[in-house]
């Protein structure tokens, strides 16, 4: 496990360096003033030259590369002051560490990642295997039409109509809003209910019927009809021999859906006025702030790629041949 470990770790280390560069010379390749942009429409040439310089735009190409990537690794030093690492640069818009920018907005995107994923985890895998226990009876199919409708709504539709009959007709719950989980956590469950509820019950459809669909597969293969042919019990077999083997397609898509949901705070966070990571992304695009949002591609790239590690180790642990493969 340790090998496969090692191996995973290292295949990251260069994707991230390719992914880097590539950013890196995308963006510093437009033909573009970034010091203009840094400074503002009404700036005087003398200013433009100061600022090229205190930014480092005066180098050559590859002496900026050299300076980004290893400013990743040990840090640099800017007329602001040391920007220890990782350091991403400094935001055109704010004056402020790019770094610091993403560690303040990422806890609000963290919770509504993980804590979605708890509960849909929960109520999709629980409802789907149900499902396949009842395989045919009138549960079954009632679970199997839910899922269907459900799976056709998204954030964007359904998030504010949960905020009209939940928050502004009826008052039993306040808006969602950003509370730090060490400050006050009843507060920090009860601002990020709405959203965690809203995207639960669209993902909890789809794993409901990946659950289902996986088990019944399962319930057919060999060897789980050997163990009942032992005489082995119906619930021991379902849960020692058939969930396991369901759980490799289940955890593809877990992983898969942990990316999409941080690709897809933009559209969360916007529905429910909450300040994260996507839009932050949003608001370095449209104020043309580069190094904010190098910054957040670079760290959105980083996150996905653990992500993956995980999700192997994942593999891993239920199937030993992954580790042979």
């Amino acid at each position: 496990m340790l090998q496969f470990l090692i191996r995973r770790l290292s295949g990251a280390v260069v994707i991230m360096f390719l992914i880097g560069a590539f950013t890196f010379f995308l963006f510093y390749t437009i033909p573009q003033d970034f010091a203009q942009l840094s400074c503002g429409k009404n700036c005087s040439p003398e200013n433009i030259a100061v600022i090229r310089e205190n930014l480092g735009l005066d180098k050559p190409i590859t002496t900026q590369f050299w300076e980004f990537m290893t400013g990743i690794v040990s840090g640099r030093d800017f007329p602001q002051g040391h920007c220890s690492a990782p350091c991403l640069g400094v935001s055109f818009d704010s004056g402020d560490f790019v770094w610091d920018s993403i560690k303040d907005r990422f806890p609000v995107t963290l919770s509504l990642t993980v804590g979605g994923l708890v509960i849909f985890l929960l109520f999709g895998l629980g409802t789907g295997l149900m499902a396949a226990w009842k395989r045919g009876t009138v549960l079954d199919k009632l679970v199997s039409g839910a899922s269907m409708v459900l799976s056709s709504f998204q954030i964007y539709f359904l998030g504010p109509i949960v905020l009209s009959l939940l928050v502004y007709n009826t008052g039993w719950l306040d808006s969602p809003k950003a509370v730090p989980f060490l400050d006050s956590p009843g507060e920090w469950f009860m601002g990020m209910l709405i959203p965690w509820a809203v995207m639960a019950t669209i993902f909890t459809a789809q794993y409901t019927r990946m659950a289902r669909s996986t088990m019944i597969e399962q319930l057919q293969e060999e060897h789980v009809r050997t163990a009942r042919a032992k005489g082995m019990r119906q619930r021991y077999v379902f849960f020692r021999y058939a969930w396991r083997g369901s759980l490799i397609p289940i955890v593809t898509i877990i992983g898969m859906d942990l990316s999409a949901l941080l690709s897809g705070a933009v559209v969360t966070e916007f529905t429910f006025d909450l300040a994260g990571i996507g839009r932050l992304a949003v608001e370095g695009s449209l104020s043309k702030d580069l190094p904010l949002t190098m910054g957040v591609m670079l760290f959105g790239a980083f996150f996905i790629l653990i992500l993956n590690i995980v999700v192997d180790l994942a593999y891993a642990y239920i199937d030993p041949r992954v580790r042979l493969a």
